[in-house]
């Protein structure tokens, strides 16, 4: 049976598909899916999520520290290079312009002690008349003993909070941004 912590606004076929961070972790304990239809452009999708640089985006009083994530594109957010900060817990470690980008967490931090080792990987896909599918895609090994057992029971719904409200942000200011300069 296939949980809705585990493949929430996602079809059999995108769960399918290669994501970069499938290479990543080898053997992970547990994979989440995310996904949601956005009328703007893949270009217009992927400038927001290049805003991960700065803010997460989702619930900013839980994982912001209460500061709003900034509600118009910044300057020079798109010019991305491997090893970047993102959301603070996260590295870039590859990404496709206009197509895909992949963090994981940073390693020997206290998020990689709670969580374990985390890649997700979000994927831009051009849909039909100026929409796309932004889909995530969540790979985890857990720690060890019974902090890893604690986070496999949590981290799929908590994920699905947190990414559920980031992707509707983007959607939201994604589709808000359609007519304005690129």
């Amino acid at each position: 049976m296939e949980w809705l912590s585990h493949t929430w606004g996602t079809t059999a076929k995108e769960r399918q598909l290669v994501f970069p961070c499938d290479h990543l972790i080898t053997n992970p304990d547990d994979a989440v899916f995310r996904g949601v239809t956005i009328r703007a452009t893949p270009a217009i999708v992927f400038r927001w999520l290049c805003q991960m640089r700065v803010a997460p985006y989702s619930y900013d009083w839980i994982d912001n520290g209460g500061r709003q994530s900034p509600q118009e594109l910044s300057a020079g957010l798109e010019h991305l290079e491997v090893e970047q900060d993102m959301m603070r817990i996260f590295d870039l470690v590859d990404f496709e312009k206009d197509r895909q980008l992949t963090l994981r967490v940073k390693p020997r931090t206290r998020a990689a002690r709670s969580f374990g080792d985390i890649a997700v990987s979000y994927l831009v896909v051009p849909g039909e008349q100026g929409s796309c599918r932004l889909l995530a895609k969540l790979v985890a090994r857990y720690p060890p003993g019974v902090t890893g057992i604690f986070m496999s029971a949590l981290l799929p719904w908590g994920d699905l909070v947190m990414m559920r409200r980031q992707l509707l942000n983007f959607k939201l200011l994604a589709e808000r941004h359609i007519g304005r300069s690129q």
